[in-house]
C-alpha cells in the first residue's frame, strides 16, 4: 500500500496563508473548506532537529516521548549523521481525530478504540527520508488507563478509496516493526513500545470486539459537497460514529448511492451506544447533524445537515472527549 508521504508543515503553512486571505468573503469563519479545517483546528506540525550521529531523546507539547538511536534514520539506504528535521503530529483526543480529518478504522473497517496516535517523519534538506529505520525508536504515549494496547500503522489508501485505516506494522527486521504488545505502566502513565518505521503510529484495541457485527447506513439530507477525503484534501463532507465511553471514531465513507454511505459490512457492533454525526465546510459555510442511538441489526438513519457556525462545528467536536 502507498505509504503517507506528506510534508505537512509546507501544507498547513500554504493553508493558512490562503485561510487568511480569504477570511474577508467566507462570512467571518476562519476556515473556507473542509481541507482549511482540518489544517487550522486540527493538531499542528511540531519541528524541532536532532544530530542523527548522536542518540537524541524528546517530549513532544503532548507529552509523547521519543528517543531516537544514533545512526537509525537512513536515507537512500545510508544513515544519516548530520542535522535532521523531524516533524510530528500528535492526535491523543477524540477531538483531535475529527478535527484532523482521521479516524480510528482498522484496515478490515472494524472501529478501534484509540489509545493516542502520533505521526513522525523527517527530512534531510528537505529530502524525505527512508521509512523503514536501522534501529527501533522507543515511544511513550501519555495514558490515564491501565491494561494493553496494540501498536499500528497507518495507510491512506484502502482499496479504491483514498482514506486512512490501521494495520498491523509492515516487518522490518532492522529495526523490529512489528505487532507489539505492551502493558500500560501505571505509575509512568504511558505506552511504550519500540518501532521501527516511521509514519503513521498508533496505540488502539479493538473496540466491543466480542459483539455481534452488522453494517449500518447514513442518508444525509441537505448535504451542501462529496464525501471527504483523508483530511479533506478532497471533498468537503465527514460522517464518523463516535461510541459513548470509549476513544472511538469510526469514519463511514463507503458509497452506498447518492449522499449515502456506509460501515464495512459486519463490522459495527450491536448494542453499543454512540453518535453518528456529520460535518462539512463548503465556500465558508458550514453545516452539522448528529443522532445518539444505539446500534441495532441493519441499521440506517438520515442526518439532516443544517446550517451552522465554525464555533458551533467545533464546539460539537470538542464535547465529544467528554462522550
Amino acid at each position: 500500500m502507498k505509504k503517507l508521504n506528506l510534508t505537512y508543515a509546507l501544507v498547513a503553512i500554504i493553508i493558512l496563508f490562503s485561510a487568511a486571505c480569504k477570511k474577508d468573503k467566507n462570512n467571518g469563519n476562519t476556515a473556507n473548506s473542509a481541507k482549511e479545517f482540518a489544517a487550522i483546528f486540527g493538531p499542528q506540525v511540531q519541528s524541532l532537529k536532532i544530530n542523527g550521529s548522536t542518540s537524541n531523546t524528546f517530549t513532544l507539547k503532548g507529552g509523547t516521548k521519543i528517543i531516537i538511536p544514533a545512526g537509525a534514520i537512513k536515507l537512500g539506504g545510508v544513515a544519516v549523521t548530520g542535522e535532521i528535521t523531524i516533524d510530528a503530529m500528535e492526535v491523543l483526543k477524540r477531538s483531535d481525530v475529527l478535527f484532523s480529518g482521521t479516524n480510528t478504522n482498522h484496515i478490515s473497517g472494524a472501529p478501534l478504540a484509540s489509545d493516542g496516535f502520533i505521526y513522525l517523519n523527517a527530512s534531510v534538506n528537505g529530502t524525505k527520508v527512508d521509512q523503514a529505520l536501522s534501529a527501533a525508536i522507543k515511544i511513550s504515549i501519555p495514558t490515564n488507563r491501565t491494561g494493553v494496547t496494540q501498536i499500528w500503522e497507518g495507510v491512506e489508501k484502502v482499496g479504491a478509496d483514498n482514506q486512512m485505516a490501521w494495520q498491523a506494522p509492515v516487518q522490518n527486521p532492522a529495526g523490529g516493526g512489528l505487532q507489539i504488545k505492551r502493558e500500560a505502566d501505571a505509575a509512568a502513565g504511558s505506552f511504550t513500545f519500540d518501532m521501527g518505521n516511521l509514519g503513521w503510529i498508533n496505540c488502539d484495541v479493538f473496540y466491543s470486539y466480542a459483539n455481534p457485527k452488522t453494517t449500518t447506513r447514513v442518508t444525509l439530507v441537505n448535504n451542501p459537497g462529496s464525501m471527504a477525503s483523508f483530511r479533506a484534501f478532497s471533498g468537503e463532507t465527514f460522517v464518523f460514529f463516535c461510541a459513548k465511553g470509549s476513544n472511538v471514531a469510526a469514519q463511514l465513507y463507503t458509497p452506498d448511492g447518492p449522499n449515502k454511505v456506509k460501515s464495512y459490512d459486519d463490522v459495527m457492533p450491536i448494542g453499543v451506544q454512540g453518535k453518528y454525526l456529520s460535518f462539512s465546510i463548503k465556500d465558508g459555510k458550514y453545516y452539522y447533524a448528529e443522532l445518539e442511538t444505539t446500534i441495532v441489526a441493519s441499521q440506517s438513519i438520515t442526518l439532516t445537515l443544517v446550517e451552522t457556525t465554525e464555533a458551533q462545528v467545533q464546539a460539537a467536536i470538542n464535547s465529544l472527549n467528554n462522550y
